[in-house]
């Protein structure tokens, strides 16, 4: 398990960036995998969900899970109301019966908390969606239920570092046409490689935005195999699927 150190202190919330551990699965899935959409027994996803649903001390069915899909979509949840998969890659809430979840294998999960209206959130933030706008779009909902990004705390959890994030030219590529300035989150390796540094731009990403109190858990979800589990690490070893890491968050009122 893993804590933000700005999010500890603030007696409203509840969160942890769970790993890979304390879980029921097996195999490759060994042992906490939260991916619903994966290929392991389902029974073992819920166990393993009704294990992260009591450190929150709530229900599994009160796990607010999302359908990624690295789109920049951002839903903001009132109530229980049909509480399912949200078809989208952040969620907001001020519901305090609600633990929001992002699930990831080497995306960044991010977890967020606005102390004025005590709106808490969830982002999944892979390349795509940091791209295509899904912290932009995050915060301009969050404007818009009254929320002020002057008074947000964001933790940026475990995801790949840039070392073990190669990518082509191509990437590369598409990023340098969106900015110049974009070229400080590459390394250049040579025969057209790269290496992508996804932490320090969804970082830069919040500080465009205004956001100030920003904390990371710098811990690489490739390089970590007993602690995160890793898309491109399962790809490498010639793996047919691989678990996925949940975390979560809720507000609590005193």
């Amino acid at each position: 398990m893993f804590y933000s150190k700005n999010l500890m202190s603030e007696v409203n919330v509840k969160h942890c960036f769970f790993s890979r551990k304390n879980g029921v699965s097996k195999g490759i899935y060994e042992s906490l995998n939260c991916g619903i959409g994966s290929k392991d027994d389902i029974n073992n996803v819920k166990k393993n969900l009704e294990i992260v649903s009591k450190n929150f001390n709530i229900q599994s069915s009160k796990l607010a899970l999302m359908n990624q899909t690295h789109s920049n979509k951002v839903i903001f949840i009132k109530d229980l109301n049909n509480l399912k998969r949200f078809d989208c890659d952040a969620l907001l809430t001020s519901n305090d019966d609600i633990a929001l979840c992002v699930l990831t294998a080497d995306c960044a999960p991010i977890l967020i908390y606005e102390t004025k209206k005590k709106i808490v959130g969830c982002i999944h933030a892979g390349w795509k969606g940091a791209f295509f706008g899904i912290i932009e779009n995050t915060i301009l909902k969050l404007s818009e239920i009254g929320g002020d990004k002057n008074k947000l705390a964001v933790t940026v959890g475990p995801c790949i570092s840039q070392n073990n994030y190669e990518v082509k030219k191509g990437f590369y590529s598409n990023f340098m046409s969106q900015s110049k300035q974009n070229e400080k989150f590459f390394e250049e390796m040579g025969n057209e490689k790269f290496r992508f540094n996804l932490r320090a731009y969804i970082n830069k990403k919040f500080q465009d935005l205004g956001v100030q109190t920003i904390d990371n858990i710098a811990v690489d979800s490739f390089a970590s195999e007993n602690e995160y589990f890793s898309h491109r690490r399962a790809k490498k070893l010639g793996q047919d699927d691989y678990g996925r890491c949940i975390s979560a968050i809720r507000k609590i009122t005193l």
